[in-house]
């Protein structure tokens, strides 16, 4: 597909999962999961809390996140995002690496003593 080979999931052809299939398998999911949590919220006599709408893009930025709050290196994080631009990685995922910047910093907090 488009050059690519040896995907890790193929349907049961053997063909690469549409971006349809993969919406709507997800979606078909948080359906289920918030249907089960109003019963069991309804049955414990509190408010339900569901899951929201959730997409591979969702996704996506979830994982670039969580790889930005690892410390990884900024160039492996962008090759492996797949952008040719740094500075695209570096302002889409700036918050994450704010907050990080900012527990750096708070660890140092005493650490040095200015005399």
């Amino acid at each position: 597909m488009d050059g690519y080979s040896d995907f890790v999931f193929l349907n049961n052809n053997g063909q690469v999962y549409t971006q349809s299939f993969v919406y709507d398998t997800i979606q078909g999911i948080t359906t289920s999961y918030n249907k089960e949590e109003y019963a069991k919220a309804l049955e414990e006599k509190r408010e339900p809390c569901y899951l929201p709408k959730i997409s591979a893009h969702i996704l996506r930025h979830t994982f670039c996140t969580r790889m930005c709050e690892q410390n990884i290196n900024i160039k492996v994080l962008q090759d492996v995002m797949g952008h040719r631009n740094i500075r695209t990685t570096m302002e889409t995922y700036a918050k994450a690496f704010r907050d990080k910047k900012v527990e750096a910093v708070m660890a140092l907090n005493g650490a040095f003593k200015i005399s």
